[in-house]
């Protein structure tokens, strides 16, 4: 079954492809969009891959699900298109940088930008219904992104890990906290935001361990 993907993950994630949940999830998610409103756009995906090959991999931002409302979700966790409204998570992610680093917030929400510099932008489940938040969970995302970053733990080290919440922190123990930089705090949503993700200067924090390991820091 090909899956259209950036071709470094293609081959490390081409025994996934043929296992059975992902066939099942493939013939789910090809119904949803036949017969329902379905976000991100089908082309955007595996948007997150195809921005970040494997081997540039220097962070991992762990989301949800994708964006819910009309023209929001582009296939990159906590990211919009150009133009549109920043939602209350994103507006929390970039004080908590103009709080961290001193910048200033971004005329738009698109994190492309970060995407290009090494940042794989992974939300645990890659679609949604329109206005249903969890509507694609436990349908075979999870453990298609379980193994994502299982074969990234496998390939890589000196990845930081940046893990927003209790959903994005079960993948915690997949990766090995001595080959890597797991961060944790409260997901940065106005519910939690408080509650540690502001002060938690984790941007301040992966940038100090990527120079530590002669890595490029992330112009965030």
């Amino acid at each position: 079954m090909a899956v259209k993907i950036e071709e470094s993950w293609a081959k490390a994630l081409s025994d996934e492809f043929e296992k059975d949940y992902f066939k099942r999830l493939t013939d789910f998610v090809r119904n949803e969009y036949q017969t329902q409103t379905i976000y991100p756009k089908g082309k955007d995906i595996f948007r997150a891959f195809d921005k970040c090959p494997i081997d540039q991999v220097k962070v991992v931002i762990l989301g949800q699900d994708p964006y819910h409302g009309p023209g929001q979700a582009n296939g990159l966790c906590f990211s919009v298109h150009e133009g549109m409204p920043f939602p209350p998570s994103l507006t929390n992610i970039f004080k908590e940088i103009k709080n961290d680093l001193s910048k200033e917030i971004p005329p738009n929400g698109s994190l492309d930008r970060w995407a290009e510099q090494g940042v794989l932008l992974l939300n645990a489940t890659l679609t949604v219904r329109a206005h249903q938040a969890g509507s694609h969970q436990k349908k075979g995302w999870e453990e298609f992104t379980d193994a994502v970053i299982k074969v990234l733990a496998e390939q890589k080290k000196q990845v930081v890990y940046m893990l927003w919440g209790n959903y994005a922190q079960k993948k915690a123990s997949i990766v090995d906290p001595e080959k890597n930089l797991i961060l944790k705090s409260v997901h940065p949503s106005p519910l939690s935001a408080h509650r540690g993700f502001f002060g938690s200067a984790h941007f301040s924090q992966a940038n100090s361990y990527l120079k530590e390991m002669g890595l490029d820091q992330i112009d965030w």
